[in-house]
């Protein structure tokens, strides 16, 4: 006697802050255009700083510290009480949530629903947190901040959406660097195929400042590439480093049953997830990519699928020599000895590099993708690195879609994860 059908998580309803556009159609035709959003940026005005450019988020202004300073576009209204609790990443958190939850035709009764989670990723914010300690400091632990902790540390996404929306069913955050929302993702699917959870709402975010992306200079992993055209080139021979950006991303992960109840639209089935650690270092990618290759293939069986079957590729690549050789050594070890050749392509050539919101971001592109039949091409791509020989990388958007999505993420120690992004079928 056979049991029951097992539930299918889908992504139902997507929302977007990003350099590309602050919305799903801004994006997509960004997309379509290969249009980066990558700018001219001062990280410290007056100074002459080697790092000259950045993913700009346009048509907010979080840039003060105080919330009552901040602009947005005028769809959005939100109370200023909730934003006192804030840091700038969470503006944005808020605007890509509502897109998501009005996307899925969501009320706020399912929101508050037992079935309902909510799973965030953000490195909170440093710019914040640095106003708030100062005071502290300066004032000699007389004046403190009473929202300075919630609105600074890497779980504020959790305490402030949690709130805001009324979330009952399970609230938790992800800190794999910039892996942590593709964790979130696979968690979600498990969750939901569990039948342990209805729907997750998944949320990815980041500060734009100095003191969230500047920091990387240290490391020496930002391009110093004043050309916003070409700055950010992932598999590019000449490529210098990554852009760093901001934003934020969500996507609803839903039980297919309950999304097609609703009338919600299905933009992708999640089929599969798989992850693996390298072991290796602290910040930098194992050189062989052999840990890469164990996520992509966990995720495909998983998934019950093989390497064939996959038509796109969107790879973690971050414009870094390091970190793309690795990832493009683990494609040609996954891919080359079958004979598949699915397309490959990183989009943080548009965007830049939006680090824990960066696997949310890009799983939404993917979406998009399966949704509307298109393979985003690699933009800034002049001549591909030698590690690149033999995979297919094409220049331009290609009009036809992908069928299934492998997209990789990567993150400091190690962590790698896979997701399998398939277009659905009934």
């Amino acid at each position: 006697m056979s049991g029951p059908r097992p539930r299918r998580a889908v992504v139902s309803g997507l929302g977007f802050v990003t350099s590309i556009g602050a919305d799903a159609a801004a994006v997509e035709e960004s997309l379509l255009a290969l249009r980066h959003g990558i700018e001219p940026f001062q990280f410290i005005p007056g100074c002459d700083l080697p790092v000259k450019v950045a993913g700009t988020v346009k048509g907010f202004d979080a840039s003060s510290r105080n919330y009552a300073a901040w602009k947005w576009p005028a769809r959005y209204s939100f109370p200023r009480d909730v934003l006192r609790a804030v840091p700038p990443h969470g503006l944005y958190a808020l605007a890509a949530a509502e897109q998501a939850i009005e996307d899925a035709r969501l009320g706020r009764e399912d929101l508050r629903s037992e079935a309902t989670g909510l799973f965030t990723a953000s490195a909170g914010s440093p710019f914040l947190q640095r106003h708030v300690l100062n005071q502290l400091h300066e004032t000699e632990g007389r004046r403190m901040a009473p929202f300075g902790i919630v609105s600074t540390i890497s779980g504020t996404l959790n305490f402030n959406l949690g709130a805001y929306f009324g979330i009952k069913g399970a609230v938790c955050g992800f800190v794999s660097a910039c892996a942590s929302t593709a964790h979130a993702l696979g968690y979600a699917m498990d969750e939901v195929a569990l039948g342990r959870l209805d729907r997750v709402l998944v949320v990815g975010a980041e500060d734009l400042t100095t003191d969230s992306t500047y920091s990387f200079h240290g490391m020496h992993a930002l391009s110093c590439n004043p050309d916003p055209g070409s700055a950010s080139r992932p598999f590019d021979v000449g490529r210098d480093g990554f852009v760093g950006t901001g934003g934020a991303a969500a996507l609803l992960v839903e039980d297919a049953d309950a999304a097609r109840s609703r009338g919600a639209p299905v933009y992708a089935e999640i089929a599969g997830w798989g992850q693996s650690a390298d072991g290796f270092d602290i910040a930098g990618p194992i050189p062989d990519g052999s840990g890469l290759v164990l996520a992509m293939r966990r995720a495909l069986r998983s998934a019950g699928l093989g390497a064939p079957d996959v038509g796109y590729v969107n790879a973690h690549a971050t414009s870094t020599v390091a970190g793309d050789r690795s990832e493009a050594r683990a494609l040609r070890a996954m891919f080359g000895a079958g004979g598949a050749r699915p397309a490959v392509s990183s989009t943080k050539a548009l965007t830049g590099h939006a680090l824990s919101m960066a696997s949310a971001m890009e799983a939404g592109f993917c979406c998009l993708a399966l949704a509307h039949g298109f393979i985003p091409g690699q933009a800034h791509l002049s001549v591909a690195d030698p590690e690149c020989e033999g995979l297919f990388l094409p220049r331009e958007t290609v009009r036809s879609n992908p069928g299934v999505i492998l997209k990789n993420s990567s993150g400091f120690g190690g962590s790698n994860v896979s997701l399998v992004l398939r277009q659905w079928e009934e």
